[in-house]
């Protein structure tokens, strides 16, 4: 029954990414220069929610626009009703909706929609990732300097040490690939299909990480925060890569390369 209805919330949540996209919807700014929410957003959140509700009621959602809905229950789900809005504002169809469900606080499915490209990925803890139905693995480079990457950039620039222009540049100054798609759940998922072999981000929500880290996982992949700990979605840091070039990619990140 959890499988029916994330793959049921998923769907209802695309479907409504569908109906608005390319099509006139009102837009409004969150915390944050280009920060954008959209009515599709609320939209696509309001079809979830209810998806979900019918069937567990009693369950705990975390989700971007709504916020908590607070339950006394092992069972929360974690909800971006559009990831890559700007995106989806300016009708570049790398969006999705992306949920996972996490059971005494960890992550034991995902699922991962974006129906422009028609892209379904899916994830259960210990039963390996799909694409639309087909198993799918994670790259097989071993060097970073072979690699291509994917990252973004948070919207309000943290002034840190370190911080993603610096990463950025990095890398770039040493001619490996970064790509930026705009989407951190669709990085994820692209690292998981091996397009990518490797994303890092250093500011992401909960909602954001929590259904493309499971499905990198499932693929074969390792997922950690920037110092190489067990990752957790609650914290802001990802590195998401095939684990071939995990350890060499934190010693980039970290500026400790010999």
């Amino acid at each position: 029954m959890l499988k029916t209805t994330l793959i049921n919330a998923v769907n209802v949540g695309a479907a409504e990414l569908t109906r608005f996209f390319n099509k006139s919807f009102t837009v409004s700014n969150k915390e944050g220069i280009n920060n954008l929410v959209t009515e599709a957003d609320h939209a696509s959140e309001k079809a979830i929610l209810s998806t979900i509700q019918n069937e567990f009621p009693d369950h705990y959602i975390l989700s971007e626009e709504a916020g908590e809905i607070i339950q006394d229950s092992k069972y929360k789900w974690i909800i971006d009703p559009i990831d890559g809005t700007v995106n989806f504002a300016h009708g570049i169809p790398i969006c999705c909706v992306s949920i996972a469900i996490e059971h005494d606080g960890e992550i034991i499915m995902a699922a991962v929609y974006n129906p422009n490209l028609n892209e379904l990925f899916f994830a259960e803890k210990g039963q390996g990732s799909s694409l639309n139905g087909n198993k799918i693995s994670v790259s097989e480079k071993i060097n970073v300097i072979n690699a291509c990457l994917v990252t973004g950039f948070p919207y309000t620039y943290l002034d840190m040490p370190n911080g993603p222009l610096q990463v950025f540049e990095r890398f770039i100054r040493k001619g490996i690939p970064v790509r930026r798609l705009g989407s951190a759940a669709i990085d994820l998922c692209w690292v998981a299909a091996g397009r990518f072999d490797g994303f890092y981000e250093h500011k992401l929500e909960a909602w954001d990480s929590a259904a493309g880290y499971l499905i990198v996982e499932e693929a074969g992949g390792k997922v950690s925060d920037f110092k190489g700990n067990k990752f957790s979605h609650y914290q802001p840091h990802v590195l998401a890569t095939n684990g071939k070039i995990h350890d060499e990619m934190l010693k980039w990140i970290n500026n400790t390369l010999s």
